[in-house]
């Protein structure tokens, strides 16, 4: 039995909002647990006395941290510190930075550098430095509009014939592109559509099997090494798969796994054009 990593969670107050909470508690759960729940700011501000029963809900300790000087924020100083701290402390494996501010990209490589898995948090005007510095980069904004939507690539998990794969691959590609037409002015990731599809295309010819072929799995882990901000809620889907299938490039196609009739391994293959 694999354990489970411990995670640091440490929550910029001054740039990200209360709003963002749940999403910040689970994504970090999706990862470990959190064995340390901090959030920094000045608490004598107004402005955060909206985060008051957020922390008493979620059993997140506040750290007071003045500001010495009109118009310049000390929690940065405070909260780099204190990971430190927890870094030599040994107690955990990893860290969750909930910030916008690129001031935390060195401190995002030097745990990186000790081995720590970091998941940077934070909006979409979040500065690529920081992004770049992190393991995986999730975008709140962005997951938080997506929230309430509905999933309309859900049946595409269904093994199917080829008639039925596709309707369905049809029924995708109208979906995603209804909601690329709502979301035009909503946020968007840095890491966008047309970068994917290169990045995907290179990893298909690189890294595929003799006859054409790559493992699903394989091709999601080369993409998340080279895009610490890919996830497919970015574009609003919910699964890899069937993000796989709106792009409209590969074939699929299922194999069941040894030993196991219940579980199906997905690959995927470059469409050969010439017989269009």
């Amino acid at each position: 039995m694999n354990k489970e990593l411990k995670y640091a969670i440490l929550i910029d107050a001054d740039n990200i909002s209360e709003k963002y909470i749940k999403i910040i508690l689970d994504e970090a759960a999706k990862n470990g647990i959190a064995t340390y729940k901090r959030i920094y700011g000045d608490w004598t501000n107004p402005q955060l006395t909206t985060w008051k029963r957020v922390l008493l809900d979620n059993s997140i300790i506040p750290i007071q941290q003045y500001g010495y000087t009109t118009g310049k924020s000390s929690t940065d100083s405070a909260m780099i510190i204190d990971a430190m701290d927890i870094l030599y402390a040994g107690t955990v494996d990893g860290f969750c930075l909930a910030s916008s501010d690129s001031d935390f990209t060195r401190l995002a490589a030097r745990l990186r550098e000790s081995g720590m898995q970091v998941i940077g948090m934070g909006e979409s005007k979040t500065p690529k430095p920081f992004i770049s510095a992190c393991n995986q980069f999730k975008y709140l904004d962005i997951l938080l509009s997506n929230e309430s939507d509905s999933d309309p690539e859900k049946e595409a998990e269904a093994p199917a014939e080829s008639e039925k794969a596709a309707a369905v691959s049809k029924k995708e590609k109208t979906a995603s592109s209804k909601r690329t037409k709502q979301k035009a002015k909503e946020p968007e990731p840095q890491t966008n559509l047309k970068m994917i599809k290169k990045a995907i295309l290179t990893l298909a010819k690189e890294c595929s099997d003799d006859d054409g072929w790559i493992f699903s799995a394989e091709l999601g882990n080369q993409l998340a090494k080279r895009f610490p901000d890919f996830d497919v809620r970015n574009f609003g889907f919910s699964k890899f798969t069937p993000f796989i299938n709106s792009l409209g490039l590969f074939d699929v196609k299922r194999n069941q796994a040894d030993g196991n009739s219940n579980v199906q391994l997905v690959y995927f293959k470059i469409k050969d054009r010439r017989q269009k």
